[in-house]
């Protein structure tokens, strides 16, 4: 791995509990990881640890070979070759774009200077802005402008934290999908913090979920959206609930009976429920699971709509006063209090052990 983070910890004396605890990942040279959480789970903390910001308390990281923190050893900040972007940019306003991006190459000479500024500038194209200032630019531009910057010192690892939390949504979503493509035409190994899933699952060949300091799951965006490991990565990622549901064996084939019926064949998806005491689990039931169907017997009132555009997401109260979610095209536009029709269509399931 060129970017490998052992059995991490980082321990602020004045916390009861390590704001990361034995955390543990990696990334190859070129790919790009992010990391998602709800507001202090650690994952800013295991970023400034990374850039070398943060002292370890126990653990390693190490970057292509070369341990760079441990308890013993912390090769500092500056020597690091880390870029970093944050999340207001810090742009410096007396300095037009060409000479922001080419802050840190103070000790090149001024003809390679010259050309590196202009490779960058072209790489997030904004070629023809070298002579603007950052009160000019829109917020689209300058993020990329502190891109250009953080990329121009040929760094080793490229670190962003939070990178557009302050842009709209759709420039968020555009920018997340072309920062993406520059980085990997740059063949930069990065790794972002968010909040945002979408934006994680935009940018992240490997996607890491923490919650308490603890990085409950490292995987792509498939395997935590239908394979969860844990109940708290199923609750974090995307929209459902969890639902009360029992497990039959009939000869060798499992079904699971659901407040919306009945699925079949589900052996391979029951693995966290086999041995559940009485065979009784919890089923999550996202959004995208469940089905309007007009004709289908099971009903559910609407108690709440959320327009999205080619969408509403439903939330849906059965008679049974469980509570579920679904994504409804938006031209059937119904009303909240009035009753639709809904059906299980679920390619995998997701069961946990009944909670206690």
């Amino acid at each position: 791995m060129y970017l490998d983070v052992s059995h991490l910890q980082v321990h602020y004396p004045a916390l009861a509990k390590p704001a990361v605890n034995d955390v543990s990942f990696g990334l190859a040279q070129g790919q790009m990881g992010v990391l998602i959480g709800p507001s202090g789970c650690g994952k800013t903390s295991l970023l400034r640890a990374v850039a070398g910001l943060e002292r370890v308390s126990q653990g390693r990281i190490s970057m292509a070979g070369h341990d760079i923190s441990t308890p013993g050893h912390h090769t500092a900040p500056e020597h690091r070759r880390i870029g970093m972007v944050f999340q207001d940019y810090a742009l410096f306003p007396h300095l037009d774009v060409a000479h922001n991006v080419g802050f840190g190459l103070s000790d090149w000479p001024a003809e390679q200077r010259r050309s590196r500024v202009q490779e960058m500038l072209s790489l997030v194209g904004l070629e023809a802005l070298g002579r603007s200032h950052a009160h000019e630019l829109s917020g689209g531009q300058q993020q990329r402008v502190a891109l250009a910057r953080a990329l121009a010192p040929e760094p080793k690892l490229l670190l962003l934290d939070e990178p557009f939390s302050n842009l709209d949504i759709d420039l968020r979503e555009r920018l997340a999908h072309e920062l993406r493509d520059i980085l990997k035409k740059a063949q930069i190994t990065a790794l972002f913090v968010t909040h945002d899933q979408m934006e994680a699952f935009a940018l992240g060949d490997w996607i890491g979920v923490m919650h308490e300091g603890q990085l409950h799951q490292w995987d792509d965006a498939y395997q935590l959206y239908h394979r969860p490991s844990t109940r708290f990565v199923a609750e974090f990622i995307g929209h459902g609930v969890f639902a009360p549901a029992h497990v039959v064996q009939e000869d060798a084939q499992w079904s699971l009976h659901t407040p919306l019926g009945e699925l079949d064949d589900v052996a391979e998806d029951l693995a966290q429920c086999q041995g559940a005491a009485d065979g009784e689990c919890e089923v999550l039931l996202r959004a995208d699971d469940i089905v309007h169907d007009d004709e289908a017997p099971v009903k559910a009132q609407i108690v709440r709509k959320a327009f999205r555009g080619s969408e509403f997401l439903y939330t849906l109260r059965l008679d049974s006063g469980q509570h579920v979610m679904a994504h409804v095209p938006s031209h059937h536009d119904h009303q909240i209090g009035e009753w639709i029709g809904i059906r299980l269509q679920a390619d995998h399931v997701v069961v946990f052990s009944k909670a206690v």
